[in-house]
């Protein structure tokens, strides 16, 4: 089936929810109801009654007898006038809002409404004459369409969740029930959108984060600002140490930056524009000065790049920086990891001459190639571009250049990518890895932007072999891009199991009985004296023990529910022969404790 025929079944079954709706709750008053990935919502109104999971067998029995009965999607079309009338008549005030507000917008507002008005028809020029409707059986729906041709022509469905939602997203507005579903072409491919549903839900990087003792929520400290237990952090030094030793073999230097600024620096970079309503602001007590938390750190490098001459020998400069920087989220798009106000970047940026830009951005593609073949994700690339709005800053002619050059290095490497615009960044061009995990989900990981406008807007120079002052390019990239959503990402992807060098806790020795500890002791020191070259170097065996008087089979299950990736079972048997049992996901095996180093190495 193709996507515009998904489409259009999935708006049609919307349709069909709420005429079940209406059926089994004749007062039920209708707000929107667009199709979303995947499936279709609607949102409602019922007044006192409150739809639960427990209805949705009812729902969905109903919807299918409109199924059966063969009604054909009959579209008309009303003057605007008529269409008030219409839906005051049928006690529909959320319609009523609509169509008063394309009254006011006439024909040009109008279509800029469609989406919010679903998907509204406004005929006419320069004053709306009529708009559209479509029937199904004794149901009547405001909409533009498209649609099947007959209830009998839809696919597999299922109702998913019932969610509280604000009409028109303003929470001055009344609260409405948003009805989820889900819909395919067939059973078989509804089927395995539920599987892979609950397989995401048993590996929801939230729910493993609690179990695994890897971060923590506070409503004292607020929303979207995520706090790292001990085993959280370890996890994200790891993967911040290994993201900068991919970098510093290419000559990256670490720099440091304060966490809040002068509003002046974000106003000539260009981020104060764009994107002021997302900063959170700070008041000196001291001084006149308006500040802001730091939501990004690319201007704060061009002042270091700035802070002395440069040479055509110094290009190109590469700094690297792993820090914090804060944007004020809506509240509403928080959630877990995914999306913070507290973001930590593994970010960085070089000043190079153009002649340099292939090399510095083949460096970085390999890079970030090498990251995520370590953790065994699947990557293909977008090549995000501008468009023919007028959010960009820069030349045409700088951004044609620069989307040239980020394209060729990327056929030149070799890589799997499609091109998509107005994805670019205001200030350039980007490569955005996209990586695929286990259980087929895309994500947004790794970047690489091109940049000749921030080196502009800045004023940045460097002499040039000839003695004249020349414009370094400018060229950002992160490796795990935001390690809070890197983190959700990997956690995600391994379902909590993570590879031996990154898990916080690598080792734990279980003893049988207590004849075994001064075994243990010998165990421990070996473990001390390993040192871990793959991926991190210098990476130090993280190990513990469990001497507890409890039964091996709970120890066993503890550590399993930790997700410990090696578990060294000692009995009074391995002490005397000098062995250790090693549990692995893998199986369990025999292992020489002369042996042991050598076998960590090898994971």
């Amino acid at each position: 089936m193709s996507e515009d025929k998904l489409h259009a079944m999935r708006h049609s079954l919307a349709h069909i929810m709420a005429s079940a709706v209406q059926r089994l709750w004749p007062e039920a008053k209708f707000g929107v109801g667009p199709v979303v990935e995947n499936g279709f919502y609607y949102d409602i109104d019922l007044g006192d009654v409150k739809i639960s999971d427990q209805q949705f067998g009812k729902i969905e029995k109903t919807m299918r007898r409109v199924i059966a009965e063969n009604q054909d999607f009959v579209k008309s079309l009303k003057p605007i006038d008529d269409a008030i009338a219409w839906a005051n008549d049928s006690n529909q005030p959320y319609k009523v809002e609509l169509l008063n507000d394309l009254k006011r917008a006439g024909t040009t507002v109008a279509r800029d409404l469609d989406d919010e008005a679903m998907g509204t028809i406004a005929e006419g020029d320069g004053v709306l004459d009529e708009v559209s409707f479509y029937t199904n059986g004794n149901f009547t729906d405001l909409c533009r369409g498209p649609h099947v041709a007959s209830t009998k022509d839809i696919g597999a469905f299922k109702l998913m969740r019932v969610a509280g939602a604000y009409w028109r997203g303003n929470e001055n507005n009344p609260q409405m029930q948003r009805l989820y579903g889900v819909a395919f072409e067939t059973q078989e491919e509804l089927d395995l959108y539920l599987e892979r549903l609950e397989l995401a839900r048993q590996r929801d990087h939230r729910k493993l984060g609690r179990e695994l003792d890897l971060y923590t929520t506070s409503q004292l400290v607020g929303v979207g600002l995520p706090l790292f237990t001990p085993r959280g952090t370890i996890l994200r030094d790891i993967m911040a140490q290994y993201s900068n030793q991919l970098r510093q073999r290419f000559g990256f230097e670490k720099v440091w930056t304060p966490h809040i600024t002068k509003k002046e620096l974000y106003e000539q970079s260009g981020h104060w524009a764009k994107f002021g309503d997302e900063l959170f602001l700070v008041k000196s007590q001291e001084t006149s000065d308006e500040m802001a938390l730091k939501p990004m750190n690319c201007p704060h490098h061009t002042q270091i790049y700035a802070s002395r001459p440069r040479s055509y020998r110094d290009m190109p400069v590469r700094f690297l920086e792993t820090t914090t920087d804060y944007r004020d989220e809506k509240t509403g798009e928080l959630g877990g990891l995914n999306r913070v106000r507290s973001l930590t970047q593994d970010d960085s940026h070089v000043f190079c001459r153009s002649d340099q830009i292939g090399q510095e951005i083949n460096n970085l593609l390999a890079s970030a190639r090498e990251l995520y073949e370590i953790i065994d994700m699947k990557l293909r690339v977008r090549l995000s571009y501008r468009d023919e709005s007028d959010a960009y800053l820069g030349e045409l002619s700088l951004w044609e250049s620069a989307q040239m050059q980020l394209k060729e290095a990327v056929e030149s490497n070799g890589l799997d990518f499609f091109e998509q615009d107005g994805e670019a960044a205001f200030y350039g061009p980007k490569i955005d890895f996209m990586a695929t995990d286990a259980i087929g989900r895309e994500h947004q990981v790794a970047t690489v932007q091109l940049d000749f406008v921030q080196p502009e807007r800045f004023g940045l120079v460097y002499t040039a072999e000839g003695g004249d002052a020349a414009r370094p390019v400018m060229i950002h990239c992160a490796l795990l891009g935001s390690i809070e959503r890197f983190l959700s990402v990997f956690i995600e992807h391994t379902g909590g199991w993570l590879p031996f060098w990154a898990a916080p806790e690598q080792v734990r020795i279980l003893t049988i009985n207590d004849n075994v500890n001064d075994y243990v002791e010998e165990i421990t020191t070996v473990l001390s004296e390993v040192v871990l070259m793959k991926p991190v170097k210098y990476n130090e065996v993280r190990f513990t023990t469990d001497v507890r008087n409890e039964s091996l089979g709970k120890k066993i299950r503890e550590a399993t529910a930790m997700k410990i990736p090696v578990q060294l079972i000692v009995g009074p048997k391995d002490k005397e022969v000098r062995e250790v049992s090693v549990r692995t996901q893998g199986g369990e095996e025999k292992v020489a404790l002369d042996q042991l180093s050598s076998y960590l190495k090898g994971l």
